[in-house]
């Protein structure tokens, strides 16, 4: 089991980060991570999602969403072929910070047999994940 967790501190409320983050269709006019998201927001739906990691490759996968909860967090649990070979939960945690900021925690928690071959690759992952952060705060914080 590898967990890749990022944080970065936003001058946005937790409603305006939310309304970015789960604005599917807007992501590739932003995010230089994760380049489109496609399906239901609703737990038990699945998404299509292509990202593609700084330095790396492109991969397109079609996880679960496992937590939807508003303004506060949302998750999704995929995986790379069966169950068990490399499966990864995605989240996104929103904690109201004074002053109207917001604290972004943006991380993966992996398993599976493919995990201890993978390392070269889950650290571009953690560059994407502070590539996201970063893009997502310069537009949580236009005017």
């Amino acid at each position: 089991m590898k967990q890749i967790e990022t944080e970065i501190l936003i001058e946005a409320t937790p409603e305006k980060i939310w309304s970015i983050l789960t604005d599917f269709t807007n992501h590739p006019k932003w995010n230089p991570f994760i380049k489109s998201i496609r399906g239901e927001k609703k737990i038990g739906e699945k998404l299509t999602v292509s990202i593609e990691s700084p330095g790396g490759n492109g991969m397109t996968f079609q996880p679960i969403v496992t937590s939807f909860k508003e303004n506060v967090e949302f998750r999704w649990k995929g995986k790379l072929g069966l169950r068990g070979i490399f499966d990864g939960e995605h989240y996104f945690q929103l904690i109201r910070q004074e002053n109207n900021r917001t604290k972004l925690i943006h991380g993966e928690q992996f398993s599976g047999i493919l995990v201890p071959l993978m390392g070269k690759a889950l650290d571009k992952t953690k560059d994407g994940f502070e590539l996201m952060n970063r893009s997502l705060k310069i537009e949580s914080e236009k005017g």
